[in-house]
């Protein structure tokens, strides 16, 4: 174990899932750096746009770490056609914002394909995408989508992504770029499908989705100073998302309250909300809350620091949301 910075354990892990297994190719603007330019003095000069795939190109070549042209709807496409050719894509769409460019490739050939085929094709396709505009893609049946809360769990999610033959959007934060946790140097998987409690609690469930997994456990430590024992959740697979287990916590608190950096209308916090209030509903003590962002035009990579902090939930927006729930209900 040794503390690793979350680009770091997603750049461990593509090693590791490539050393491994010789089908995973690496597709995406800048993740090689100039492949094919090594007489110019040009190797690995990006390693993506934030380092994730830094060194892979002289340790796998360029026909395993291919650089794409701007044309996010080809190289996915590409990407759905070598994977039904036995190859295993991890494919590099920068932002959230570009992945309606290539909708089409997503939602209706890898999505699609192995329920069109009659099981006969397999679609082991990893999409890495940076930011919170997630519930979009989670609508669509077929694709698992997961969204790491730190290091560790940014590099065991990786590997089973890589791994399954379904295929499998990650939605990285650049919030968590540069943060640091524990991380075990061998190889390991974390099973997707399934959430964790990250601290123990009776009064309310406090619900995180990436990074505000961290806001929660914030929001916790200050609940707790205030008399009020909150349990922590991190989703991490956010479609299928883990229902009972966010159920048996909430059937445990009586209250729920869900940080979520994507937009409110029809989004991912809303979604948990609605079911709890059918999985729990003979236990919950109060309504579900969830503290999201306004509903505006507008994501945290477009802002600037002082219009984000007025823009995103922060940890006192989860404990004024916490304190109203417990507030509410029997012995309140």
């Amino acid at each position: 174990m040794s503390r690793t910075k979350y680009w770091r354990a997603c750049n461990d892990a593509l090693r590791q899932e490539m050393t491994r297994d010789p089908s995973v190719i690496v597709l995406g603007e800048d993740v090689a750096g100039a492949a094919g330019r090594a007489d110019e003095g040009f190797i690995d000069a990006w390693g993506g746009p934030f380092g994730i795939t830094r060194g892979l190109i002289q340790e796998f070549g360029p026909e395993r770490v291919r650089d794409t042209p701007i044309s996010e709807a080809g190289f996915l496409g590409l990407a759905a056609g070598l994977a039904a050719d036995g190859y295993r894509p991890w494919v590099d769409i920068m932002f959230t914002e570009l992945m309606p460019v290539a909708w089409d490739q997503l939602t209706n050939r890898i999505a699609r394909a192995h329920y069109l085929s009659a099981g006969q094709l397999r679609m082991p396709v990893t999409v890495k995408t940076f930011g919170e505009c997630y519930s979009a893609v989670c609508h669509f049946p077929g694709l698992v989508c997961v969204a790491p809360s730190d290091a560790y769990t940014a590099k065991g999610l990786t590997a089973a992504a890589i791994r399954s033959d379904d295929p499998v959007v990650i939605f990285d934060s650049l919030k968590l770029l540069r943060s640091q946790t524990e991380v075990p140097g061998e190889d390991y998987v974390l099973e997707l499908g399934k959430a964790r409690v990250v601290r123990g609690g009776t009064d309310v469930t406090l619900l995180g989705i990436g990074a505000t997994t961290a806001l929660c456990l914030q929001a916790a430590a200050e609940l707790e100073d205030a008399g009020i024992s909150a349990e922590v959740v991190d989703l991490l697979t956010l479609a299928p998302w883990d229902v009972p287990a966010v159920t048996e916590s909430v059937r445990k608190t009586g209250r729920l309250v869900v940080a979520d950096f994507d937009h409110p209308s029809c989004g991912l916090a809303a979604e948990i909300c609605a079911r709890i209030t059918t999985t729990a509903w003979d236990r919950l003590a109060a309504a579900p809350a969830a503290v999201t962002p306004p509903p505006v035009p507008a994501m945290s990579m477009d802002a600037s620091a002082a219009m984000a902090a007025m823009y995103l939930p922060n940890p006192a927006g989860v404990v004024a949301a916490a304190t109203k729930v417990a507030s509410t209900g029997p012995g309140r």
